[in-house]
């Protein structure tokens, strides 16, 4: 069922390039959906559009069957949670989480209740009577949740939530958030430029790129199949190489050659590959078969339950990431090495970013 349709959504400012450049997004009811990009994308643009806090030049937002942008923010039905908390400094935890609910008129009985239900949801049951200033940021960051969660809203939309915390409270506070979620079935929208933080909670991910969308998938598919160069190199960390297909589908780059199944159109494209796919090992390279790069180490770096080297080739650099490294595996710089770079674990993407369909 779907509970969000943002259709043909434009944004546009004078003199500048297009904010938002033709939206078109279908949200599930219940999902965990996540806008991702860098900074300047549109996504937190697109985000007030849903709440009603920016009016688009053309398009339209639907939630539920109705059109809800041609309503004012507080008759939307929707709960946003900000950046920077925005709870109320002068009133408790309590009154924070009630506030939604006394302004829709609720007896107070019920206030009580949701209030009572909303702190124990986010793990602050006992702190109702604190104030912000006696709160951690992670604890405000909760109380704001759970204010924008006890008005029981169709969507909840989280504006990069998690941003103003240390790396750790990061980590507990996501998880958190994607378990409350997933147990109240809210349908949410969540910004963030976090790559990793979009693959932890998301159910899928749209990632954006100067206001257009570029890929929606799950963080599975986006990370091991992505269909554009953009998604591709924005998420996780990717091996670029330049290549070249030349008639036929023969595949050269780096001094190596081999040839493809298919016979894809000829021209210059990019070789992709993660750290984690080039081997290193003779055992494994015996057994996969692709395209072969010598090099010397540059470096190496050793991380405990991984093992980074990078290396030097004909191609350029190349990332290889070795899981729960051995001795015999901590390459020393200067060393000669032969890399392989698997067929299977391939992805060529064009000079315009599309991805070259292959049966590898």
């Amino acid at each position: 069922m779907t509970a969000l349709s943002l259709r043909g959504l434009h944004k546009h400012y004078p003199n500048r390039p297009a904010i938002l450049d033709g939206i078109d997004l279908e949200l599930r009811s219940g999902e965990f959906f996540t806008l991702l990009g860098p900074s300047g994308c549109g996504k937190t643009t697109l985000l007030r559009i849903i709440a009603g806090f920016l009016t688009q030049d053309a398009g339209e937002v639907i939630a539920d069957g109705e059109r809800i942008d041609r309503l004012p923010p507080h008759r939307r039905d929707i709960g946003m949670v900000f950046q920077d908390y925005a709870i109320f400094p002068h009133l408790t935890a309590a009154d924070n989480v009630a506030f939604g609910l006394k302004a829709r008129g609720l007896p107070k009985t019920e206030i009580a209740a949701r209030v009572a239900d909303g702190l124990r949801t986010v793990r602050l049951s006992g702190y109702g009577d604190r104030l912000p200033a006696a709160l951690s940021g992670g604890q405000q960051q909760r109380v704001g949740l759970a204010r924008a969660m006890a008005i029981r809203p169709r969507l909840l939309l989280m504006d990069e939530p998690l941003s103003n915390l240390d790396a750790k409270l990061r980590i507990e506070l996501r998880e958190d958030i994607r378990d409350i979620q997933q147990s109240l079935g809210i349908t949410t929208v969540y910004v963030t430029h976090d790559q990793e933080e979009a693959l932890a909670v998301s159910d899928r991910i749209c990632v954006m790129q100067a206001g257009r969308v570029e890929q929606v998938d799950t963080p599975y598919q986006l990370y091991r199949h992505p269909t554009r160069r953009f998604p591709a190199g924005f998420i996780g960390t990717m091996n670029f190489l330049p290549a070249t297909l030349a008639e036929g589908g023969l595949l050269q780059g780096g001094g190596s050659a081999w040839q493809l199944p298919d016979s894809p159109a000829a021209g210059p494209v990019e070789i992709a590959i993660r750290p984690e796919a080039v081997l290193l090992d003779p055992a494994e390279r015996a057994t996969h078969p692709g395209l072969d790069l010598p090099g010397h180490v540059r470096k190496t770096v050793y991380l405990g339950r991984e093992a980074q080297h990078s290396v030097t080739t004909a191609a350029g650099e190349v990332i290889v990431q070795v899981a729960r490294p051995q001795p015999s595996a901590l390459q020393a710089e200067g060393q000669a090495v032969l890399l392989r770079l698997p067929l299977a674990e391939l992805a060529l993407f064009r000079p315009d970013g599309t991805r070259v369909p292959l049966s590898l």
